[in-house]
């Protein structure tokens, strides 16, 4: 499946098939808060909660691509990604895009 974040595919006519999501709500955990406490006294990356927004990004995807094939769709474009706070302690992390054909 091809995934593009600009509203056309170089080269191909397209039909649209519709809007395609996927999404997943994260929560942190003890172990990456107490690791993150300590980040916030020495500076740097928070590594723990890095890796846990990179596991939600390709969770989100894959639903959104599961979306997709359902439709037997060719490629999603103008894939986007947005986060937002639920609730003290969890995001949600949502990937959404317009999926296509090919036209032959």
């Amino acid at each position: 499946m091809l995934l593009v974040n600009i509203d056309y595919i170089p080269g191909k006519e397209l039909d649209v098939l519709g809007m395609v999501k996927g999404n997943v709500v994260r929560c942190k955990n003890v172990g990456r808060d107490l690791m993150a406490l300590g980040r916030t006294f020495v500076g740097g990356e928070m590594e723990g909660y890095t890796e846990m927004l990179n596991e939600a990004r390709q969770i989100a995807v894959k639903r959104m691509v599961d979306e997709a094939e359902r439709m037997e769709a060719d490629a999603i474009i103008n894939v986007r990604y947005a986060s937002a706070s639920i609730m003290s302690g969890a995001a949600e992390v949502i990937a959404y895009g317009t999926a296509v054909k090919y036209r032959n």
